[in-house]
């Protein structure tokens, strides 16, 4: 039963990163020119409150304890709408190579959350496995391309950064929330009061919107973005954590340039290469040490 439970988590993890892998791009080309950045957070947010309010209902009618609304409203915070914020204002104003390379952080600084809230041992496995992927998205993500970190870009750098910070500290604390009650139900209230929290700075943005003059590409972009991650990426993730620690969880942030490499290659628009091989079995094998490595 462990093992199934681990299988399906870490298939879980796929899930999620294959889609966080797409998003970079889909969401670069929505944008600002089709959808302002605190808009997007809106629309978001709205999509996925709708989506786990009716699935909770339909599938989990579960009760939160009074006591734990704190936990949850720090973790909409924290998760939601100041992480999420961050991330689509800082994307839209640097390139989707710097925020990848950035985003290589969240690992890091997830492992030593975990320390500090959770008491989780900072193993020698879960080191080498953590540099390993580090290596191995590097590899991918820089090779062949031109990137810059400088003056222009710094700004959305910095949200980028200040993004997966928050992020990683949202994995470690809501974890225990994961593993009380059903994923449905802690993301049913987090998305909840991080739409609240959202709605003042993205209502106006929202509202700017341009239904009727949107390319069909892009409106299938926004759908994406709106079920695709806001509601089965945010599921699948939470599903895992429930049942992985915050560590397994943050290590297959290094998978998403694999996925997006072989979604390039399927299509035809990349090809296979030595180097790209080396880079996939490095993240893999960060993954198998940080989840299984003793």
């Amino acid at each position: 039963m462990k093992f199934r439970e681990n299988l399906t988590a870490h298939l879980a993890l796929l899930g999620a990163n294959i889609i966080y892998g797409a998003n970079y791009s889909i969401a670069k080309a929505v944008m600002p020119e089709y959808v302002k950045p605190f808009g997007f957070i809106v629309l978001r947010g709205i999509g996925a409150v709708l989506l786990f309010w009716f699935f909770h209902a339909l599938m989990k009618r579960e009760k939160v304890e009074r006591k734990d609304f704190p936990k949850l409203i720090l973790g909409a915070f924290l998760g939601i709408a100041a992480n999420q914020m961050l991330f689509f204002k800082g994307l839209s104003i640097t390139t989707p190579i710097n925020a990848a390379i950035i985003m290589t952080s969240t690992p890091v600084l997830v492992l030593l959350a975990a320390s500090v809230i959770l008491k989780e041992r900072i193993t020698i496995s879960k080191i080498a496995g953590i540099i390993a992927g580090i290596t191995g998205a590097l590899l991918i993500i820089l090779m062949g391309k031109d990137f810059s970190f400088g003056s222009e870009t710094m700004p959305g750098d910095l949200m980028i950064f200040i993004n997966a910070s928050l992020f990683g500290v949202y994995l470690v604390m809501i974890k225990p929330l994961m593993k009380k009650y059903h994923p449905l139900t802690v993301n049913k209230w987090v998305f909840f009061f991080g739409l609240l929290m959202s709605l003042p700075f993205g209502w106006s943005e929202a509202l700017e919107i341009d239904w009727v003059s949107m390319p069909p590409n892009i409106l299938g972009g926004v759908i994406f973005v709106v079920v695709g991650l806001s509601f089965f990426a945010y599921l699948f993730n939470s599903y895992a954590l429930s049942r992985v620690s915050p560590s397994t969880v943050s290590i297959y942030i290094y998978s998403q340039p694999v996925f997006a490499v072989s979604i390039a290659i399927a299509l035809g628009n990349d090809s296979l290469s030595a180097i790209k091989v080396i880079a996939a079995l490095l993240i893999f094998g960060g993954v198998y040490l940080v989840s299984w490595g003793k």
